[in-house]
């Protein structure tokens, strides 16, 4: 493999990077899930709460909608650093699901949870942008 002044995925992570990436990795957890309980927490003790007018009412389903909105946000990151963990628990994490590259360490720092090597990623975006494209163009009105 040739080294590519753009990508950084041909060293594989030491020891102690992949201690630090799960260090990080477990922290984020834990404050997803604390972010999780104090929103149950708070959506239990606002239900309860009376709403005088209309307004009021419009409000609270808004931040009811947005704060469901973030908690489905919030589980699908805590399925995916649960995955990375159980990757460093086998011994694979730091490998791209699609080429079978290394994901370099500074994505990884960036993103821990991270499955694809930049490359890999790059071109799943490239892909998605052009079915987005296209599904405009052979469907320029979503209500048809």
């Amino acid at each position: 493999m040739t080294n590519s002044p753009r990508f950084e995925e041909q060293e594989p992570l030491t020891d102690e990077q992949i201690e630090e990436l799960k260090t990080t990795l477990l922290t984020r957890r834990h404050k997803i899930i604390r972010a999780e309980e104090d929103s149950l927490e708070h959506e239990r003790e606002t239900s309860e709460d009376r709403h005088p007018d209309e307004l009021d009412l419009a409000t609270a389903e808004w931040d009811r909608t947005v704060g469901q909105r973030m908690r489905g946000r919030d589980t699908a990151l805590l399925k995916k650093i649960d995955k990375a963990l159980a990757l460093i628990t086998e011994g694979t994490y730091g490998e791209c699901d699609s080429c079978g590259n290394y994901i370099g360490y500074k994505r990884l720092s960036a993103r821990p949870e991270a499955t694809l090597c930049i490359e890999c990623k790059e071109e799943q975006e490239r892909v998605e942008k052009n079915y987005q494209k296209a599904s405009r163009i052979d469907n320029p009105f979503p209500f048809k």
